[in-house]
């Protein structure tokens, strides 16, 4: 899910200095067009239409963090050199858009929105660049007014991930991972997908046994709190086609949330909230102080769970998340 703030974000680059900048992005070749490959060589096309082209098979990828942890669960290793996005916590923890991605054995070349340093970038000489698409063909996190030296470094993939349902960003994911030569048939990678599979029928069978339930999903900030429009995400649209119930905000703002004022949080009854969990967005413990927070029958009721609004997009990540999902609906009481 794009921040509640970030999209209105623009362009708040962090080049590390323009030093040698020029050599840098010469000595890479890029050109703005990508790479033409040669008789035999790599190729794959992305979700604007696009064909990323290269003389062989990628060997330095770059990505954002979520993406590049999905396609780690898919297989891809060491051919992962960096990462943009949020990476690391203030403590020097992952963030948990990591995943399982070792964040100490990538370059970090930006860790949070509009941070992309691009002298980073071209030192590390990438194959391939590889990102998100919220807004297509907007590249999640690639800073707008840098975009153009960012994309003649190396050629570029965007998934789209908004306005799709969940398989499709998952079967996208997989085919790039395929792609890039990770066994996607590996024992690890089929048990997850037959887990999330289990988990989908889960989810189903939820909601049909416990109709009723008025699923809001939200995020929270010190200022606003965000009712989200479920018919965008990739998971709550999917969630809606095998049945839950999931509240529809009727102003919805810049396509994604309705902002309504901490004085308006009840505008929607919700018996389950879905709360966006990423590290960007506030949580329950911080969201406690606001007597309107507390005041919400799903609130009161215990009935909050987390969102994982920006999906890492591999089986290995959703099938859990799914399973806590079907288990919180199964189990939640009509409060609203």
């Amino acid at each position: 899910m794009p921040g509640t703030h970030d999209l209105s974000r623009r362009g708040l680059l962090a080049t590390g200095g323009a030093v040698g900048l020029g050599a840098l992005l010469a000595a890479c070749g890029g050109n703005g067009g990508g790479r033409a490959a040669a008789s035999g060589g790599w190729s794959f096309t992305d979700d604007r239409g696009q064909k990323a082209t290269t003389k062989s098979r990628p060997k330095r990828v770059v990505a954002y963090v979520g993406t590049a942890a999905a396609l780690h669960d898919f297989g891809v290793g060491d051919q992962l050199v960096g990462v943009f996005g949020p990476t690391k916590l203030k403590d020097g923890r992952p963030d948990p858009m990591a995943g399982s991605l070792d964040v100490n054995k990538v370059t970090i070349i930006g860790n949070a929105y509009g941070e992309f340093n691009i002298e980073k970038y071209a030192a590390l000489h990438p194959d391939l660049l590889v990102t998100d698409m919220f807004q297509p063909p907007d590249l999640w996190f690639v800073p707008a007014d840098s975009k153009s030296k960012i994309l003649a470094l190396a050629p570029s993939i965007g998934f789209t991930t908004s306005h799709v349902s969940l398989p499709r960003p998952l079967q996208r994911h997989e085919q790039l991972a395929a792609a890039l030569g990770a066994d996607t048939k590996a024992a690890a990678v089929t048990a997850a997908k037959a887990r999330f599979n289990k988990a989908v029928e889960s989810v189903r069978a939820a909601a049909k046994a416990n109709p009723g339930i008025k699923v809001l999903a939200a995020s929270g900030s010190p200022d606003l709190f965000y009712a989200s429009d479920p018919r965008v995400y990739a998971d709550t649209s999917y969630f809606s086609s095998l049945g839950v119930d999931f509240v529809v905000p009727n102003k919805v703002s810049g396509g994604f949330f309705e902002p309504l004022s901490w004085e308006n949080a009840d505008k929607y009854p919700a018996d389950l909230i879905f709360l966006d969990a990423r590290t960007s967005a506030s949580q329950p413990k911080e969201l406690a102080a606001k007597p309107s927070w507390s005041k919400l029958p799903a609130v009161k009721a215990g009935q909050v769970i987390p969102w994982e609004s920006e999906p890492r997009f591999s089986y290995a990540a959703c099938a859990p998340a799914l399973e806590a999902f079907a288990k919180a609906l199964r189990d939640a009481k009509k409060v609203s």
